[in-house]
Formats: C-alpha cells, sequence, structure tokens
C-alpha cells in the first residue's frame, strides 16, 4: 500500500509538472509575439461586439433573376478585392493577372470569409458567400441603426471608386487621323512608359502642373455647377527636344486617358469639328506644332478660323473629361494673341534647354549620379552660358551609360563646342578698328519677349507655369566673369557689358538659348 501511494503521488506530480510546463510554453508564446495576443483579444473583443449589434443584411448576387450577369458584383467584387483589410482575412485567394498592362498579384475573399470597410463613421463588411456556380454573392452588413444615413451613399462609393479603378488599369490607345473625307482614326495601344516622376522637369514646376492635373481629375461637380464643359487645355511652348512631346504622354498616363494625336495638316477643309466629334470622354487630345501650322497658312483667315473653333467652338465641348495639349517649337509671339487667351489656352508651360539642374536630373535618371567629380567642370559650362537640349544631353548619357566618367567628359566637350559656336555667332570683328556688329538683334527681341511672358506674363495670358529667371541670370553672369578672368590676357579683348573700352555685348547673350 505505501508503495502504491507513492507512485500514485509521483504520477500526479509528473501530470502537474507537464502541466505547468505546457502553461509556461503557451504564456512564453503569447508574450514573444504580443501581436497574435493583440490580435486574439481584438477577434473576442468584436464578436461581443457583434453578438451584441442588430445588423441589416444585403445581397449582391452575380447573377439576376433573368439570369444575366449583374454588372454590381464585378464592381463590388473589384471594390473589396482593393481594401486593405482583405491581408487580414482569414482565407483569401491569389490571383495573377495575364495582361502585360495590368500585371501582378491581387488577392480575392476567400469563400466563407469576411473584409471589413469603413464609410462616414460607419462600420461595414463584406463575405463572400459564394457555394460556386450561379449562387456566387457577396454579403454586404451594415448596422441597422446606420443603413439609412450610408447604404445608398456607400453603394454609390463603391461603384465610382471600381469605376475609376477599372479605367486606370484598362489599356490606353493611340488613335491617328488618317486625312480624308470623312472622319478616319487609325488606332494602336498606348505604351509610351513616360511618367511625370521619370520627367526631367523643375520639382516646383512638376509639383504645380500635378496639382493642376489632380484638381481637374477631381472637378466634375465643380464644373458642372459653374456651367461650364469639363475640360482644360495646355500650351506646351519651347525649342525642339525639350521633351513637350514625352512630357505630354506623361500626362495621359498619370490621366489613364487615350490619347487622340491630330495632325492639323491631314484634315479636309471642313474636317477638325467631325474629328472633335468622333473622339470619346476621357481622352487627350494631343495637336502638335500648332504654330508652324498657323505660320503656313498665315494671310489664311479660313483656315485661322478653323483653328479656333477647333479649339473652343461648339464642337470642342462635346464630351466631358478631356484635356486638350498644344504644343509650339518657337515663343508665344509668333502666333496671335487671340490662340493663346483662357479658354482656348488655358495653362502655358514653357520648356527650356537644360541648364545645369536639369542636368543634374538627367544624368540622375540615365546615369545614376547622384555627384562626381566632373560635376565642377560641367556647372562652369553651364554657367558659360551654353545650353543643351534634354534629347542631346539624354543621347551622350545612353551612349555612354556603361561609363558615367566618360558620359560626363562627352558633355564637357560638347558644352565647350556650344559655347564656342555660340560666341562666333553671336559676334563679329570687322577691321582693325574693332568695330562691333550685331547679328542677333532679332533674336534679343525674340529673347526678351519670351523672358516677358515668362517672369510677367499678363493675366490675359492664362496661368504660365515657368521657372524664375533672376538665379539664372546671376548665375549666367557669374559664368561670364569667370570666363573673361580665364581668357583675358595680351593682345586680347573680351568685351563686356557696360566696358568703356569695348563694344557692348549684346542682350541676347545673357538670354537663354
Amino acid at each position: 500500500m505505501p508503495l502504491r501511494a507513492a507512485a500514485s503521488c509521483v504520477g500526479s506530480g509528473a501530470l502537474g509538472a507537464l502541466a505547468y510546463a505546457a502553461m509556461a510554453l503557451a504564456a512564453l508564446r503569447l508574450l514573444l509575439s504580443y501581436k497574435s495576443a493583440l490580435y486574439a483579444l481584438r477577434r473576442l473583443w468584436r464578436c461581443a461586439d457583434e453578438w451584441a449589434q442588430a445588423y441589416q443584411y444585403v445581397d449582391v448576387p452575380r447573377f439576376g433573376c433573368d439570369g444575366g450577369e449583374n454588372p454590381l458584383f464585378r464592381k463590388v467584387a473589384a471594390y473589396v478585392a482593393a481594401l486593405p483589410s482583405l491581408e487580414d482575412a482569414d482565407a483569401a485567394s491569389v490571383l495573377s493577372s495575364a495582361s502585360r498592362t495590368n500585371g501582378g498579384l491581387s488577392l480575392q475573399l476567400g469563400p466563407g470569409h469576411t473584409a471589413r470597410d469603413a464609410f462616414l463613421g460607419a462600420r461595414l463588411a463584406w463575405t463572400n458567400a459564394s457555394a460556386g456556380g450561379e449562387s456566387e454573392r457577396l454579403v454586404l452588413r451594415v448596422r441597422r441603426h446606420d443603413r439609412t444615413r450610408v447604404l445608398r451613399p456607400y453603394l454609390q462609393h463603391v461603384e465610382a471608386v471600381a469605376d475609376e479603378m477599372e479605367q486606370r488599369r484598362r489599356e490606353l490607345c493611340l488613335f491617328a487621323n488618317t486625312g480624308g473625307a470623312a472622319p478616319r482614326w487609325a488606332s494602336a495601344p498606348f505604351t509610351h512608359p513616360a511618367t511625370l516622376d521619370a520627367v526631367a522637369m523643375d520639382p516646383d514646376l512638376k509639383s504645380r502642373v500635378r496639382a493642376d492635373l489632380e484638381t481637374f481629375l477631381k472637378g466634375r461637380a465643380y464644373y458642372l455647377r459653374l456651367g461650364r464643359v469639363w475640360r482644360r487645355s495646355y500650351l506646351l511652348y519651347g525649342p525642339p527636344g525639350t521633351g513637350k512631346s514625352t512630357f505630354a504622354a506623361a500626362m495621359a498616363r498619370f490621366l489613364g486617358y487615350d490619347v487622340y494625336d491630330i495632325d492639323l495638316s491631314r484634315a479636309a477643309t471642313d474636317d477638325l469639328r467631325a474629328l472633335l466629334l468622333t473622339t470619346t470622354p476621357r481622352s487627350l487630345i494631343l495637336v502638335e506644332d500648332l504654330d508652324r501650322y498657323l505660320l503656313q497658312g498665315a494671310g489664311d483667315e479660313a483656315r485661322a478660323a478653323r483653328v479656333l473653333s477647333f479649339m473652343d467652338g461648339v464642337a470642342s465641348c462635346c464630351g466631358e473629361e478631356r484635356v486638350m495639349v498644344f504644343t509650339m517649337r518657337g515663343g508665344k509671339d509668333a502666333v496671335d494673341a487671340a490662340v493663346l487667351r483662357p479658354g482656348r489656352l488655358d495653362v502655358h508651360i514653357h520648356f527650356t534647354l537644360c541648364d545645369f539642374e536639369a542636368f543634374k536630373a538627367l544624368a540622375s535618371n540615365y546615369l545614376g549620379l547622384k555627384d562626381h567629380k566632373l560635376y565642377p567642370q560641367v556647372e562652369e559650362g553651364f554657367h558659360g552660358g551654353a545650353r543643351l537640349s534634354p534629347a542631346e544631353l539624354g543621347e551622350i548619357m545612353l551612349a555612354n551609360r556603361g561609363s558615367p566618367s566618360r558620359a560626363l567628359r562627352n558633355v564637357i566637350t560638347k558644352l565647350h563646342h556650344v559655347s564656342a559656336k555660340v560666341h562666333r555667332r553671336n559676334t563679329s570683328w570687322s577691321g582693325p578698328g574693332q568695330q562691333w556688329e550685331d547679328q542677333s538683334s532679332s533674336a534679343r527681341a525674340s529673347a526678351d519677349s519670351a523672358e516677358a511672358d515668362e517672369v510677367g506674363a499678363p493675366a490675359s495670358c492664362g496661368v504660365v507655369f515657368g521657372k524664375d529667371a533672376p538665379m539664372r541670370e546671376i548665375k549666367k553672369l557669374y559664368g561670364l566673369i569667370k570666363i573673361r578672368s580665364r581668357r583675358e590676357g595680351p593682345g586680347v579683348l573680351v568685351p563686356l557689358e557696360g566696358d568703356a573700352h569695348g563694344p557692348p555685348t549684346p542682350a541676347h547673350n545673357d538670354r537663354e538659348r
């Protein structure tokens, strides 16, 4: 008997020790994984709250009573798949898209599981109650005291968000007019990779353009209240190779709009309005080299009238949420002021040749450089007045992308050639009397006009987005002084503006090329 009692005590002690060890391990597990413990507590609290509340359930079936597919189901499924809470669901299905544009992984709610959402302070939940086949459905749960306040606005919100997501995911198209008496369009997928983030532009200017586009996208109710057509027009002007067409493509990509590239020279005499009538809403209409087309028809009042009617006539008001982009390779003074007025061209964006800041942005994109030992020499070349287009710089960096140092040396060489060529073109000396001959009076007038447009444009010219000029002028003056100190010597005369012993430097030299 004593031995049996002792064995029983030993057995019960072992079981107790095992129980205590299991409890200790469970406690340690909870302490080490406090997030799991908090998650468990939240689930217990949620279950208790749901048990105490009264809910209304709204079914969204995939198929209606007539056997047709319910469009709302597809939109709700897309909306629920984008909910952040779906990652916390107990089960989810992972899908992959075969489309090159929409490629990537996406989550979908698993059968019998729930994803939660919030709207106007109310808590809602979507449950996948599908059992396969035609019984596939999603169920919305909303508290009874919230249903009158939020149910209808919430479903409208779901539809709007799903429509926007579908619009942004769809494959964009590029349309081009092919000419002829009747409007005809040739189309192809719009695969241009340009984005606003990748465009080399002054950061402040880029942020202002982005904000303007975002305001336009959200402005449907505002335009409707004003009784105005939901449309915005932009003028991109500047020398060739400064990135105007690339920026227009980036705008289309940012907005998620199809692009209609209209060649005015291909349009028949009375075909411009018909072209507009065959475009779709949510599109970007691109017209390049507007100034060249107008100058080719100088004196042709009928041609000018057709263009003005195309820009803001009744036909241009057909279809909402439309952006019109016009480009010009010259200055704004080359066209009639009637073309530039607000309503026809609302926002003016000036594209200039690259300065040192723009060069650094391009070097970061093309070569991955933030700084380099050759940067001071590049900066000196730009401060000396030389300018290169983004296309020229991009080609140099692209061809030498394997060696950033070689790319920068090529840029320095190019800047020296441009600086020497500009100096020879703008100045010439005749005879021993060293008489000054100004070869750039017309260019100086054009530069003066462009500078006035950029810095102090009148209100009648619409919104002008451009970089401020004073700092750029100070840098150029500093570069000229450095060049003079480096090149000045016996028998060499480098005339500067205001020099009493030499001819005055033309104002064009201080302008941006």
